[in-house]
């Protein structure tokens, strides 16, 4: 039952995984805490080491709850599940992708998607903040080292670039949070 449970589990997160991993992390929210998988603490813990290491952040997801559920089999039945149906949509789109993307349909598909993605990222990027920063949001209380690495990646993404004459590379946010985040939490 398990194998099943992680198959249709992440064959859903891959179907429905569109704009990529920051637009499906609600998807995956639910899905992993609805069977247990992970407690929301995990999640989070799992969403930042799986954007510090290489590979879509979906496909490392699946892969440590597959192993985690059962094993090699269950990490390779997991990440097998979350790629294949954006496997099957590439091989169906290269038949017919000159003709789909000049399709107006298609285009104002495309761009009415888009609008909606970035609101999912924008607010899974506030729930993150707020579930990290503010340990309960029943009782307010606030972890001061989160809020300081917080405070220091949002400048550093957006107040930064004048300072630097050009914006900060992705790898470098992250390593700088990383650094802070083992001199705050202590190593």
């Amino acid at each position: 039952m398990t194998y099943l449970e992680l198959f249709l589990g992440f064959l859903r997160v891959g179907c429905f995984a569109f704009g990529g991993a920051y637009g499906a992390l609600p998807l995956i929210r639910d899905i992993v805490l609805s069977y247990g998988w992970l407690t929301e603490e995990q999640l989070s813990a799992m969403i930042a080491v799986s954007e510090s290491t290489p590979g879509p952040i979906m496909v490392n997801l699946a892969t440590f709850v597959g192993s985690q559920e059962a094993g090699l089999p269950g990490a390779l039945l997991a990440t097998f599940a979350v790629v294949l149906p954006s496997f099957l949509i590439i091989l169906l789109l290269t038949a017919v992708l000159k003709n789909a993307l000049k399709n107006r349909y298609v285009q104002a598909l495309l761009r009415g998607m888009k609008p909606s993605v970035i609101g999912i990222v924008l607010a899974m990027g506030v729930w993150m903040i707020l579930k990290n920063v503010f340990l309960s949001l029943s009782a307010p209380t606030a972890d001061w080292r989160a809020l300081v690495i917080t405070a220091l990646s949002l400048f550093l993404m957006f107040g930064a670039e004048p300072l630097f004459r050009k914006k900060p590379s992705p790898i470098a946010l992250i390593c700088t949070a990383a650094i802070c985040g083992a001199i705050l939490y202590g190593i």
